[in-house]
């Protein structure tokens, strides 16, 4: 453990994602994570039966780096259905799609499907479904730099001028990228929303199966035996060196500090913090499940602290023992007083069933879930801070985990070109990425 070539510090999606790719070019790494497991924020906790996400994890099956890093090439994915379902006025609707999917409500007011309730839709909402699939359809096809070229502002000052409805905005737009960034608020870049709003629209929203914690493990167990150090600290960088708590000093040719931001800054002086978003995520254990559609459900009205939920095991039946159902719904920011009843109350409306015997599992809340991202925000920023001195992670990307992967698909090839390593396939890839 004396040596490495690279020293990566920290074993969260950017930093394993790193590894990952500097092994393959036949670079010695020495990955060395503080906490006792891999995965950084990405972690899932085990109980009962039941698999928690310790945060919201929601993919898309579009993320140019699910496919282009070899470990998680064939990752199994669970699919939500197309679209969301968006709850506005008492009702219930699916959106976001171009064609209609049978859903099933339990619980009050029985069951009915999207079919007949499209079939039942004044003039207006289907030609607003019309008008949404367009938008979705050309923003899909937009190539990554002509989006980032675009004129920047915040989500909220631009939101009315893309030619839609102001309904659909309120019924679609607004609750949808409130949660895919975490921002109720809408204060994010423009830019960065069209980003993550194109990844929506070229594939399905999913979830790795097993578990958030699935990505990290996939990533490690890629890497040579002995490559991941966990319970190890360090304490101090530099160039050609690391120095450990309790574990000595590591010589090495080049040091990745692939932490989340604040702790980088810890290592990095002069590195800018990031403010970042808080998110809390509570798990109920339900008898049956509320809604027998794997949809994401969103909440345009804010009735109350819940932006969107799902039935998890209908997702994925691995989240949940059998015969039971998991429910997990994020609050964006802070957990209300009371969380449970407070959470149970809205859910109760949401899904249109009693939830007074549901069980709360647990309650997750992360002060610095996801980095922020005001204009004016450089989604490539640089990851080479001097030769044999690089910093990798969502906070130098978009705060997605397309962002974070490759983010550290950027750090492994700065380090590789600095070293000398020509990797054409690789930096093909690269320069290529959308």
């Amino acid at each position: 453990m004396d040596h490495a070539d690279v020293v990566v510090v920290g074993a969260g999606l950017a930093g394993l994602a790193a590894a990952h790719r500097l092994t393959r070019a036949g670079v010695r790494v020495s990955v060395l994570e503080a906490a006792p497991v891999v995965g950084g924020t990405t972690t899932t906790e085990r109980i009962d039966g039941f698999r928690l996400d310790r945060t919201s994890a929601l993919l898309s099956s579009a993320y140019p780096e699910l496919r282009r890093v070899g470990a998680l090439g064939d990752l199994p994915l669970r699919m939500f259905s197309p679209g969301v379902l968006v709850h506005q006025g008492g009702r219930l609707q699916r959106t976001g799609e171009t064609g209609s999917s049978p859903f099933a409500l339990r619980g009050v007011g029985g069951a009915f499907t999207v079919a007949r309730a499209l079939a039942s839709a004044p003039r207006p909402r289907q030609l607003d479904q019309a008008r949404l699939g367009a938008s979705l359809a050309r923003l899909a096809g937009t190539p990554v730099r002509r989006v980032l070229a675009r004129p920047e502002r915040t989500v909220a000052d631009v939101l009315y001028g893309r030619g839609l409805p102001a309904r659909t905005v309120h019924g679609f737009l607004r609750p949808l990228l409130s949660a895919l960034l975490a921002d109720p608020e809408l204060t994010t870049s423009s830019r960065c929303a069209d980003l993550v709003l194109r990844g929506y629209a070229r594939g399905r929203l999913c979830i790795p199966a097993g578990g958030a914690d699935a990505l990290p493990l996939r990533l490690a167990e890629s890497l040579p035996e002995g490559t991941v150090r966990t319970g190890v600290r360090v304490t101090d960088v530099a160039v050609n060196r690391v120095v450990t708590e309790g574990h000595g000093e590591i010589s090495c040719r080049s040091v990745l500090v692939a932490t989340g931001g604040r702790a980088a800054a810890g290592l990095l002086p002069g590195l800018r913090v990031p403010s970042y978003r808080p998110l809390t995520v509570v798990h109920h254990a339900a008898p049956e499940a509320p809604l027998t559609d794997p949809a994401l459900l969103l909440d345009a009205d804010r009735g109350g602290p819940v932006a969107y939920t799902a039935v998890m095991s209908e997702v994925d039946p691995l989240r949940a023992p059998e015969g039971r159902a998991l429910v997990s719904s994020t609050v964006l920011g802070a957990p209300p007083e009371d969380a449970d009843r407070a959470v149970r109350r809205h859910l109760s409306a949401l899904y249109g069933t009693p939830t007074d015997d549901w069980e709360l599992l647990a309650v997750h809340h992360d002060p610095e879930a996801v980095p922020a991202m005001p204009p004016p925000h450089d989604p490539r920023r640089p990851v080479r801070l001097l030769a044999g001195l690089y910093v990798c992670g969502a906070h130098r990307d978009t705060a997605t985990v397309q962002g974070a992967l490759f983010s550290g698909r950027r750090a492994a090839q700065s380090i590789l070109s600095d070293l000398g390593i020509r990797h054409d396939q690789a930096a093909a890839a690269l320069s290529a990425a959308a």
